[in-house]
């Protein structure tokens, strides 16, 4: 784990102790500070009795605290600990900003961070794996993967890599990171912000935390990014705040497997700009770039199958994350994707989806959404109203040809037949090894009746 002089001899409440809580607090615990600690579960209370004080914070004073150490998870506009905490003039923080702190102590090494709305797991799992491929160590943490505290420090010259949501930068105050990226932003989590531009501001501050000599990438594909842009170049030198280059970028993205369409192109101009700006040779790039296989359940490809390619995009659970999806696969000559898509709807439209209708061969409608995308879909290509997972990837299996697209891409949340989108792409993964006889798996063979 990270421990730090910077941490010795204060004292902290940690509130939530789930993954990036518990890692806090070892932390916290390893570097000589005294914790009081607290989670509504009595498992993790039980975990740390005798280690820790076991105590509400909104229980308990907090004057003479150092920091109230929260999950991204609790809700600043909306906690009771906010007021609490400010009444007693202590600072609210993350985990995040406790590796900032402790970056004093740490080995030389530079940090790489990136947020956005969508994209930020992908490009920032692919700056990991650019970095690592090149030989160079390097850690991947914050909203994706171990909590960055759990990790081991790098040793000299290594390259910490951050997805930071906007819950994670509200809380973080001192992170000067060497390079950011910011891939776009659209409105989402509006019930934790006073509106959108609140929102936009919680993504800028990463930015504003630079020093202004350090770089910085911006999409640029839309409004509030290039407002951001613009913002940060007004306070850098010439260069040091950029947007990405599609065009530099395009010509080698047939040779990218997992890095397929618009979204991905945006993805990888900004990974590597990054890469580039942290001292990677455009060359080392490039074979990273082919390299990267991609995240489950993002435009994850399963394989190929008697020339029909299967893609989990169950990620994609709302019509904007699907867009690009659909977008990947243009015709070829005539319309090649089979579009999996239904379950518990976020909305009551697919209008950012119809851009890209004409890619569509066929939709095979799902879940509880399935009936209204039937009715959507319908004038503008085949539609199967199929109910269930597995009867609608058996029925894109038999009408699907060589050079055709499986895409599950919901476009909705899970929560009609699955636990949560893991669990649903993780049942497409199951079923396509059972079709097409790619690989063993549990359970009974697929049926057009399965409630899988």
């Amino acid at each position: 784990m990270i421990v730090s002089s910077a941490f010795r001899g204060k004292r902290y409440v940690v509130l939530g102790l789930a993954r990036s809580g518990m890692a806090t607090v070892e932390s916290l615990l390893a570097s000589g500070a005294e914790v009081t600690a607290w989670d509504r579960r009595e498992g993790p209370r039980d975990e740390l009795a005798g280690r820790a004080t076991i105590a509400d914070p909104l229980l308990i004073d907090l004057a003479g605290f150092d920091g109230v150490v929260v999950s991204p998870g609790v809700p600043l506009n909306t906690h009771p600990i906010v007021a609490r905490a400010q009444a007693a003039g202590v600072p609210l923080i993350g985990d995040v900003e406790l590796f900032a702190q402790a970056r004093g102590d740490l080995p030389p090494h530079r940090v790489a961070a990136i947020t956005g709305t969508n994209g930020k797991s992908t490009t920032t799992a692919l700056l990991h794996h650019l970095i690592e491929s090149a030989g160079l160590p390097a850690r991947m943490g914050g909203n994706i993967g171990l909590p960055i505290l759990a990790q081991d420090p790098l040793p000299e010259g290594g390259v910490y890599v951050l997805e930071l949501s906007s819950y994670q930068i509200d809380i973080t105050f001192s992170l000067d990171c060497e390079a950011t990226g910011l891939t776009n932003i659209t409105p989402d989590h509006l019930d934790r912000y006073d509106g959108f531009a609140s929102y936009a501001a919680s993504k800028a501050k990463l930015f504003a935390m630079q020093s202004e000599g350090n770089f910085a990438i911006f999409g640029c594909a839309d409004a509030p990014t290039t407002a951001i842009q613009r913002q940060e170049v007004l306070r850098r030198p010439q260069g040091r705040a950029v947007c990405a280059r599609i065009p530099f970028w395009k010509e080698g993205q047939s040779n990218w497997p997992s890095l397929q369409g618009p979204h991905n192109l945006q993805n990888a101009a900004i990974a590597g700009a990054m890469a580039l700006d942290l001292g990677l040779s455009l060359e080392q790039i490039l074979a990273g770039l082919a390299s990267f296989r991609g995240l489950p359940h993002r435009m994850e490809r399963l394989g190929e199958f008697d020339g029909v390619l299967f893609i989990n995009d169950s990620k994609a659970t709302n019509p904007a994350s699907t867009a690009p999806a659909l977008a990947a696969f243009p015709p070829n000559p005539d319309r090649r994707v089979h579009w999996i898509c239904g379950g518990l709807p976020k909305g009551d439209d697919l209008d950012e989806c119809a851009p890209n209708f004409g890619n569509v061969a066929a939709a095979y409608t799902i879940g509880e959404a399935g009936p209204r995308f039937a009715e959507l879909l319908e004038p503008f290509m085949q539609v199967q109203r199929c109910e269930m997972l597995c009867e609608a990837t058996t029925r894109a299996m038999a009408a699907a040809r060589p050079g055709d697209v499986i895409l599950l891409s919901p476009a909705c949340a899970s929560f009609d037949q699955f636990r949560d989108y893991e669990t649903r792409g993780d049942t497409f993964r199951k079923l396509v090894a059972q079709l097409t006889g790619d690989a063993e798996a549990d359970g009974e063979p697929c049926t057009a009746n399965s409630p899988a």
